[in-house]
């Protein structure tokens, strides 16, 4: 099934769930109790947000072997992790900010998994009955600012910097995804979750075995090589085969004070 958050005119935004191009509603978030009214609006008639709103972010680094080349580090031995603000996140078609404190945006398609329920010390055999499902992620990065501060706060912290969308999948075999990204209709990116180091349950063991995961936590799983500048007017698009694409555009920040 897919859920959705969105927003109808100015009204407030709803939890829904997708069939075909139709949305229904539901009568609570999708993390607790609830009921799935029929569908009353068509798909392009709503406007879609990000689908879920986390407590936190785990960001996975160099999960990919031929992305930690290409960054010139070495292969992880466990994951790296790392939290990213929930005011960095931005649903479908809504606008990345390049900060003026960085000449260096990039971007990173991901596979994001979405925790259903809390867990700590989650076992490996049981790890996937704590998934309620799968988006698309973008862990936009300021890459000078991280090689320049020896951590990754503030290189991917700022507002703007995870879109994740455009709903969320929760029957889905993660085991061998096509992920690719292009801007301005050039690709850039292309990769299978095969390529991953660490596997998605092996993540959420290793994740609630430092901080207990909650219900609609994200967990970016690391991107494939490829990850290039991202420059104003840019228009990027990242596909995962079984969800669908996030399409974002790219504008400068014009609101900092100078």
């Amino acid at each position: 099934m897919r859920f959705v958050r969105f927003q109808v005119g100015n009204e407030d935004p709803s939890y829904g769930w997708l069939s075909n191009d139709l949305v229904g509603s539901l009568t609570n978030s999708p993390f607790r109790e609830y009921r799935r009214m029929d569908v009353s609006f068509k798909l392009s008639d709503v406007k879609l947000l990000a689908p879920v709103i986390p407590n936190k972010i785990i960001g996975i680094g160099r999960n990919y072997v031929d992305h930690a080349r290409e960054q010139n580090a070495q292969i992880p031995e466990y994951p790296i992790i790392f939290l990213k603000p929930s005011t960095s996140i931005i649903g479908p078609d809504e606008t990345i900010r390049l900060p003026p404190q960085s000449q260096r945006v990039e971007h990173e398609a991901e596979l994001a998994v979405i925790i259903g329920k809390t867990g700590r010390w989650i076992p490996l055999e049981k790890a996937q009955q704590y998934v309620f499902g799968y988006t698309i992620g973008n862990d936009v990065t300021a890459r000078d600012l991280q090689s320049r501060d020896n951590q990754w706060t503030r290189a991917k912290g700022f507002d703007t910097f995870c879109p994740i969308g455009p709903w969320i999948e929760t029957n889905l075999d993660t085991t061998d995804l096509l992920i690719t990204c292009h801007v301005n209709g050039k690709l850039r990116q292309m990769s299978s979750t095969k390529e991953m180091i660490f596997s998605v349950p092996q993540l959420i063991t290793y994740v609630s075995s430092i901080m207990t995961l909650e219900a609609g936590d994200v967990i970016l799983t690391g991107t494939p090589a490829g990850v290039d500048e991202l420059r104003e007017g840019d228009e990027i698009e990242i596909s995962i085969d079984g969800i669908g694409i996030l399409k974002n555009r790219v504008r400068k920040d014009k609101t900092a004070i100078r």
